[in-house]
């Protein structure tokens, strides 16, 4: 019996950042995996992401990899890095993610896509600084949105209220998921995927398998690897944030800051407009 395979692309969250076992990171895709196919059938697992990926390494790196591999099931869960770059641009976020998902649905591969939480929520920085990474965010789930409908991807909404204010699902970091967070992804995918015949498995179990790390444990992390993970991004971003976030601070000032949501989603439309891609049949 050839077994399913699935890969799963992206960045850190994919990677599994914040679900520890042993001396690796599993993650929500690992999780996932083996409810795919009946308990008795073999599932083929490769995980592909990579802490710190953006758009442009899945579309150039990942998906040539993850082809090769010839996949029934793909994730493409992906975007939170490009925000936190002062290179970001909605339009070829868009173009890359087009290109990615046409890839994979011309060998009828099931694509699995996700709409995240924005970063600056989810550290709780000061508004005039949290503003600009959230509109960013929103326009990346837009994107992802409507590029999911497009090329009929399994979607899953992870970027609701309920999602962000539980903080027992999170880790130390504030941006990955703990464990339980991890397995809440998981189950939330093979919900979509069962629902629509595509996964014949059991899911993974709602519970922890491991007791979640101590506070001295989350503190230690955060002094040492968490603050070097701050510190690199900080040194890409915190220039053009800084430049962001002063211009927050004027259309506050003067009542104008809905001119920059306008602006935002005029840049979403316009780089989906710019996309060639027919419409596909609806896939929430």
């Amino acid at each position: 019996m050839r077994p399913v395979r699935f890969v799963a692309l992206g960045d850190s969250l994919t990677e599994g950042v914040g679900d520890p076992v042993g001396d690796r990171w599993r993650g929500w895709a690992e999780l996932l995996a083996p409810g795919l196919a009946p308990a008795d059938a073999p599932v083929d697992f490769t995980n592909l992401a990579v802490s710190g990926a953006q758009t442009r390494d899945v579309l150039e790196r990942q998906t040539p990899a993850a082809l090769a591999l010839e996949p029934d099931v793909v994730s493409v869960v992906i975007g939170v890095n490009d925000t936190l770059r002062y290179t970001f641009d909605i339009h070829a976020v868009a173009e890359r993610l087009d290109t990615v998902y046409a890839a994979f649905r011309a060998r009828d591969t099931t694509v699995l896509t996700a709409c995240l939480p924005d970063p600056g929520s989810m550290l709780g920085l000061p508004g005039a600084l949290a503003r600009p990474l959230a509109r960013r965010q929103h326009a990346v789930n837009a994107v992802v949105h409507a590029l999911s409908k497009r090329h009929g991807a399994m979607h899953l909404h992870a970027a609701e209220e309920e999602w962000i204010e539980d903080r027992s699902v999170w880790s130390a970091d504030r941006l990955h998921p703990g464990e339980l967070g991890h397995r809440q992804l998981a189950l939330r995918f093979h919900a979509l995927l069962t629902e629509e015949g595509l996964a014949a498995g059991t899911g993974p179990s709602a519970e922890a398998e491991f007791p979640a790390p101590t506070r001295s444990a989350s503190l230690l992390w955060l002094a040492t690897a968490g603050t070097g993970w701050v510190a690199r991004r900080c040194t890409d971003l915190l220039p053009q944030l800084l430049t962001l976030a002063a211009s927050e601070v004027r259309h506050r000032a003067r009542g104008t800051s809905a001119r920059l949501d306008l602006s935002a989603s005029h840049a979403v439309a316009s780089a989906l407009a710019a996309l060639s891609v027919p419409e596909r049949p609806d896939v929430a």
